[in-house]
């Protein structure tokens, strides 16, 4: 990857008129606002379906598409919808209600997959079996499972009766046939995400723009994988977790972060060659073209929490997979491993040990740089003055307030140290930490796009250690504009970002 910059934005963040971002004609304006503004990159959360609290970090699926995703107009485009087949309820323009959108998404979907059993070409038909069979690894376990949890009410998995929590296989074959419908049904959602996807990336990667995704360590317990495989996963005969996932008190939580996602029998996945692993890490790749690792450290060393512990506080540190892992996702795939390691919180040699070996580029987040004074100013890892190419500088992440909303909670020594260090007045200090990431010597550079619209504290995505009002913020069409795309592409030619000065 060469010098380049871009922006953090989730899709569902996109603007438009059906009560969250979608792959339609927002995203594709998205892409053409990267462009203009000089940027080569766009950087996402996890696609998949989102469970608990509407998190894309608590997905049902580590394969799946995100159904709430899929773009009307692009079903409207396909011949499946009529633009008079549906209402468009009043959503809010600026914030995501995610349960006002599930339930008319759920409908319109049920129409558009009426329409293509009723309208479809036969290239379209061709096209949607040979989905199905491609993705079978993944496809119908999921399915089924997804099927289920409809019928269950959305309860988890360890919620339904005994013989569909433990896979029975004749009570599953005997439910499939029942509803093979409401499989069907799963597998066209699929097969629309995935096509409507593969059309925004081809878009993009034709404009040299390169999608970053994100891919978390540990899956949510409801979720397909879990209820599939319980062997990969350190549950008790119920089902349930014995020890879960988080981290020990950071910088985001005093108690620390309880995730409560399964950990892995790392000795399980082992004995069958890491495929779990592999397979993931393929499919996310057929989507993006750079993945960032949540959590890097874990894989090693993790924080183990008993699964009856309230806070993350008393949990003990347990030795994650390292290179024997990666050196199966070496050979499986046959490549380099384009990734970014998200190597932040506690920190240890063993972590950047495995980094370097890996030749991976870390993360660098600078309103950490600016946190801890107590042991003398410039010593952060995080200031620009101690970059090294291999890594990407953030301005902040999805878990970081915004730029300014995070100046206006900082004490007077904190802004003193950073209008000095900066050379700025604070009047823009959204802009000044911009322009310090984009003129860093690291390789990738990339902001929320809160701190491009200069936004404040409400406009935050995730609020670590907090349960409600998170993954709701969408910016407003109207928002962007020509001085700051003029903006951006001034200070990425002048620091050498893509497009290079020369182009």
């Amino acid at each position: 990857m060469h010098r380049t910059s871009g922006i953090l934005l989730h899709p569902t963040s996109l603007p438009g008129p059906y009560g969250i971002g979608d792959l339609g004609p927002s995203a594709y304006r998205f892409v053409d606002f990267l462009v203009q503004s000089g940027q080569g990159l766009w950087q996402m959360l996890p696609l998949g379906p989102t469970g608990y609290r509407d998190s894309p970090y608590q997905c049902t699926s580590a394969f799946a598409g995100n159904p709430l995703l899929i773009s009307p107009d692009l079903l409207i485009e396909a011949g499946w919808l009529g633009a008079d087949d549906f209402d468009v309820p009043e959503f809010p323009a600026d914030r995501v209600d995610f349960g006002a959108v599930g339930a008319w998404k759920w409908e319109l979907l049920q129409r558009a997959m009426a329409g293509f059993e009723a309208r479809a070409s036969e290239q379209d038909r061709r096209d949607y079996r040979h989905f199905c069979e491609t993705h079978r690894d993944w496809l119908d376990d999921y399915a089924i499972y997804q099927a289920l949890k409809i019928h269950h009410d959305l309860r988890p998995w360890t919620d339904w009766e005994a013989d569909y929590r433990h896979r029975n296989p004749a009570a599953l074959k005997q439910w499939a046939e029942r509803h093979g419908a409401d499989l069907e049904f799963q597998r066209f959602i699929q097969f629309v995400f995935f096509r409507q996807w593969a059309d925004l990336r081809a878009y993009a990667r034709a404009r040299g723009v390169h999608l970053i995704g994100d891919m978390p360590i540990f899956v949510a317990h409801d979720s397909s994988e879990v209820w599939t495989h319980p062997e990969w996963f350190e549950l008790d005969e119920g089902g349930h977790p014995t020890v879960i996932a988080g981290v020990p008190p950071d910088y985001f939580s005093s108690t620390g972060q309880r995730w409560g996602n399964p950990l892995y029998r790392w000795s399980a996945l082992a004995d069958d060659g890491y495929g779990f692993w592999i397979q993931r890490l393929r499919r996310v790749l057929e989507l993006v073209d750079l993945v960032r690792i949540d959590h890097f450290r874990g894989f090693a060393g993790y924080w183990e929490i008993p699964a009856a512990e309230e806070t993350a506080m008393n949990g003990r540190w347990i030795p994650g997979p390292g290179m024997d892992l990666f050196g199966a996702l070496h050979a499986g795939l046959g490549q380099d491993l384009p990734l970014i390691a998200e190597d932040l919180g506690v920190i240890t040699e063993d972590v950047e040990a495995l980094r370097d070996r890996l030749e991976l580029p870390g993360m660098a987040v600078l309103q950490f740089g600016f946190e801890d004074l107590a042991d003398g100013c410039g010593r952060s890892s995080f200031l620009p003055h101690n970059h090294r190419r291999q890594l990407a500088v953030y301005t902040g992440t999805h878990d970081n307030n915004t730029l300014l909303g995070w100046w206006a909670d900082r004490d007077e020594q904190t802004r003193h140290y950073v209008r000095v260090y900066l050379n700025s007045d604070g009047h823009e200090v959204n802009w000044d930490f911009i322009r310090s990431a984009l003129a860093s010597v690291a390789n990738l550079a990339l902001f929320p796009m809160q701190d491009v619209l200069g936004l404040g504290a409400d406009a935050c995505m995730n609020r670590p250690g907090t349960a409600e009002g998170n993954w709701m913020w969408r910016y407003r069409e109207e928002m962007l504009g020509a001085p700051m795309t003029v903006r951006l592409r001034e200070l990425c030619q002048l620091y050498g970002r893509w497009p290079h000065p020369t182009d």
